[in-house]
């Protein structure tokens, strides 16, 4: 099991626009320069993470990104259900068709299993990963 490399390129945007918390705002070329990652990718990610309510995007004089919400209260589910939708380790605990479902015993076990994962990546605040509790 792996992230995809968007989803951890996010994390790595993330943990970049948390450390410009406390009004400041920052844009994506900042962001990209401060990660190392491509613009574009960036854009694509900041267009993600907003639609999922994490970053707020401001126009004009001033205007720019910052976090929708506390850093404390974002966490790595947060961020990875932004860009690649509900955590599950199975297509077919999101309904999607499977050759062997009608004779499946374990299919009933995956939401457990789904949920002890969310669970623990729910539990990483985004403030743990870009060091800010120790300055907390």
């Amino acid at each position: 099991m792996r992230l995809s490399n968007l989803a951890d390129y996010a994390v790595v945007t993330m943990c970049a626009a948390s450390r410009h918390c406390g009004g400041e705002r920052v844009n994506a070329a900042e962001l990209a320069g401060e990660t190392g990652l491509p613009l574009p990718t960036v854009q694509k990610l900041v267009s993600k993470l907003s639609a999922a309510g994490l970053i707020r995007s401001t126009r004009g004089a001033g205007g720019g990104l910052q976090l929708a919400r506390p850093a404390a209260a974002i966490s790595v589910a947060d961020i990875v259900e932004a860009v690649e939708g509900p955590i599950a380790l199975t297509a077919c605990v999101e309904g999607t068709e499977c050759s062997v479902e009608h004779e499946c015993s374990v299919k009933p076990h995956w939401p457990v299993v789904n949920d002890a994962l969310r669970g623990a990546l729910a539990a990483i605040p985004l403030t743990q990963l870009a060091g800010m509790e120790e300055m907390a």
